[in-house]
């Protein structure tokens, strides 16, 4: 995968095959509240994306059970090349990292959204996100 469109591109693969930022890049996630992830989620996502079991697409792709899911990859939605090629994962950093402003994160994504700033918010919905998936 050519990974010099996204901000994963300064990254290493693990042994299980998750991409990580390397360490000197600060990835770092709060502790979240996935309730009050929710309320974020109902206010600033469930416009363009559902997030419940078997709900389908919306305007954005199904975000249920994305963590640990590559970018793009999801049945059923017409994703932008940046999103398909890009070849991260979907892991609790590389989502708080994306919601602060996407796209910076993966250049040439389709999704119309500026990002969350605060990081106690992005932190909140990152764990309503996690929560919202098969049992790992």
């Amino acid at each position: 995968m050519d990974f010099k469109n996204c901000a994963i591109s300064r990254s290493i693969q693990t042994k299980n095959g998750v991409w990580r930022l390397k360490q000197n890049v600060d990835m770092s996630v709060p502790a979240g509240d996935s309730a009050k992830g929710k309320k974020i989620f109902t206010t600033k996502c469930a416009q363009c994306h559902n997030i419940e079991a078997g709900k389908g697409h919306k305007t954005g792709p199904s975000l249920w059970d994305i963590v640990g899911k590559k970018t793009g990859q999801g049945a059923g939605y017409k994703y932008s090349d940046a999103n398909k090629n890009c070849g991260l994962t979907w892991t609790k950093e590389t989502l708080y990292k994306y919601l602060e402003n996407p796209k910076k994160m993966i250049p040439g994504t389709k999704m119309v959204f500026a990002g969350i700033k605060k990081p106690q918010e992005r932190a909140d919905l990152v764990a309503y996100i996690e929560s919202m998936g098969e049992p790992k």
